[in-house]
């Protein structure tokens, strides 16, 4: 097993601040006994109140997906609509946006005034905004703002939780145990976003504030055990606040994040945004502030991030296929739910009301898959290392895709049952040894802000992906959608121009539609137009059945091209995993916990 140097020191791409020297008393002393390192008790406290903070963290990533039109009609506001079509949006992604962009600078903070402190802050303010979120008393489009901002500062505290958790573990941790440790709480953040999604469709028709309301009982008690007992134990790197670094990084991330977000959307006569000149300039500006990022970050005394930490193998190979497979897994979800809501779900008798519950609950066997491969992964990892299952987790995913993309669009579930539960064993196998090697690669006093910048990955490309699988929906959905709406309308005896105007519609308002479980053809044709059929072709354009066969065949292509994309990153992600190198943990100490 290979060693990288002491405590303290500095080594030609392993840099390493001054740390302070621990001593008793000391936030930054670890206490405890067996040599200097922690109370073997503590480790498991420490494991089981990260992993409540980062599930109920990613938990509220996804759960306001499947309540969306309990929300939406809680507030009164049509979010169809093509002015509400940003409300949608960043209802859904600002709390994604936030925490992607935020990790990286609390991370920094952890590192240098204790990541305990910005931790148990991080539960604190998050269960603040989750109160506020649940007594929303605005209606119409002031009702949505209030929630947008809300959920923005609710990611406050969930990008401080994300940011310091795995830190906190690796120093509570042995070098040996770390790929259990930080296996569970990596399942635990990854099972939430698909928790999420059952929660929000069990509370969202009782009541759309329980969607907020659920996560106050928990983070009041995480807070309050978080501040009795944990403790830092790891090396504190006191310095001064790199301002000009974290101010390009956060405005540089937020414009790319919300150019990618604004490209969903219709512009002009485009049926997507990729062509609107703000997106294109928010891109090409946020990238720009990035680069000028990476040259303050050279120049400076004491950077917010130590770009030669990427001169360590391990934690440069971690983090590309940690990218790479957060953008083939980051847009499944919304593809999965879109799948089973718009065309499955109404085809095997649910009605489009019950879609939103059922499709968080049809996707149980993915978050099954990740129970079972993460911490059994994470345990093995720590003694064969984490290339074997990385690698083959990669390549096992992109197996699964294959698997999906073979699947008719009318599928038999036992078959869809056992892609997603592979599916999620392949995640499961990647997912904790290779979080586990990332954070065993950094120097100890970099640990914060190293685990922010793999958080920002995962968090970054998961928005990423949601754009790419949207748009390549959408471009497969433009080349045949239009026809296929204005034959099926007018063989029922809608009139030409309003099947036209149907026809017209951007792709997206139909995905949306799904999206939300929302009764498409009702929603779309419209109550005026519906009235002047005969009841009988209305009923039949607004069941279960004329929906999910009208657009399945344009589905499926837009269908087949996302799933090729996710095949590829996979496969690259595969490759990234493979090229890691051998076990490698640096500043390794001796005795175990």
């Amino acid at each position: 097993m290979r060693r990288a140097g002491s405590r303290g020191s500095a080594r030609p791409g392993h840099p390493a601040g001054p740390a302070r020297p621990a001593r008793p008393g000391h936030p930054g002393h670890p206490t405890g006994t067996h040599e200097g390192l922690p109370d073997p008790r503590y480790k498991w406290i420490a494991l089981s109140n990260t992993t409540l903070g980062v599930l109920i963290a990613t938990i509220n990533l996804s759960i306001i997906l499947i309540a969306l039109p309990d929300i939406f009609r809680g507030i009164g506001v049509d979010p169809l609509e093509p002015g509400n079509t940003s409300l949608l949006l960043w209802l859904i992604m600002s709390y994604m946006v936030v925490t992607a962009v935020l990790v990286v600078s609390f991370g920094r903070l952890g590192d240098m005034y204790g990541r305990v402190r910005m931790y148990n802050m991080g539960f604190a303010v998050f269960t603040l905004f989750s109160v506020l979120l649940s007594v929303t008393w605005l209606h119409g489009t002031a009702g949505a703002l209030w929630l947008i901002g809300m959920r923005v500062l609710q990611g406050v505290g969930g990008a401080m939780l994300m940011a310091n958790s795995n830190a906190i573990l690796t120093d509570a941790f042995p070098a040996g145990q770390r790929g259990l440790a930080l296996g569970l709480n990596q399942v635990a953040g990854i099972a939430g976003s698909f928790i999420g999604l059952v929660l929000g469709g069990l509370l969202g028709p009782l009541d759309w504030h329980l969607v907020f309301l659920v996560s106050v009982p928990f983070g009041l008690f995480g807070t309050i055990w978080a501040y009795m007992k944990l403790r830092d134990t790891g090396v504190r790197a006191p310095a001064r606040l790199d301002w000009w670094g974290n101010l390009t990084f956060a405005v540089g991330l937020i414009a790319v994040l919300s150019g990618i977000t604004y490209g969903i959307q219709p512009y002009g006569g485009d049926t997507m945004g990729w062509t609107n000149p703000w997106v294109l300039g928010a891109i090409g500006g946020g990238l720009a502030l990035l680069a000028l990022f990476c040259l303050i970050e050279t120049r400076v005394a004491e950077p917010m991030f130590h770009l030669a930490l990427f001169r360590i193998r391990a934690f440069t190979a971690g983090n590309v296929a940690s990218l790479l497979a957060s953008l083939g897994r980051g847009g499944l979800m919304f593809i999965l739910i879109i799948w089973l809501q718009g065309i499955w779900l109404p085809r095997h008798g649910y009605g489009f009301e019950q879609t939103p519950l059922w499709a968080g609950i049809y996707m149980l066997p993915l978050t099954i898959g990740f129970l079972i491969a993460g911490p059994f992964s994470g345990w093995a990892s720590d003694r064969l290392g984490a290339r074997l299952f990385t690698t083959g987790g990669m390549v096992l995913a992109a197996a699964t895709f294959m698997a999906l993309k073979e699947l008719p669009v009318d599928f038999g579930y036992p078959w869809f049952a056992v892609i997603l539960l592979c599916n999620g064993l392949a995640m499961g196998l990647f997912a904790s040894p290779n979080r586990a090697a990332i954070m065993n690669s950094l120097p100890p006093d970099q640990r914060g802000v190293g685990a922010g910048i793999s958080t920002t990955f995962q968090n970054s490309a998961t928005v990423l992906s949601i754009g790419i699988f949207f748009s390549l929906m959408i471009a497969g959905l433009a080349s045949s959608l239009p026809a296929s709406l204005t034959h099926g309308l007018t063989a029922e005896g809608v009139s030409g121009a309003d099947a036209a105007r149907v026809a017209a519609l951007p792709p997206v308002g139909v995905l949306f539609a799904a999206l939300l479980g929302y009764n498409p053809v009702r929603t779309l044709v419209g109550p005026e137009a519906l009235a002047r059929l005969p009841s009988g072709h209305a009923d039949y354009l607004t069941g279960r059945a004329f929906f999910p066969k009208l657009i399945s065949e344009p589905f499926s292509q837009g269908l087949s091209i996302a799933f090729d994309f996710a095949i590829a990153a996979c496969l690259v992600a595969a490759l990234a995993s493979l090229l890691r190198g051998g076990r490698y943990v640096h500043d390794e100490r001796a005795g175990e916990a």
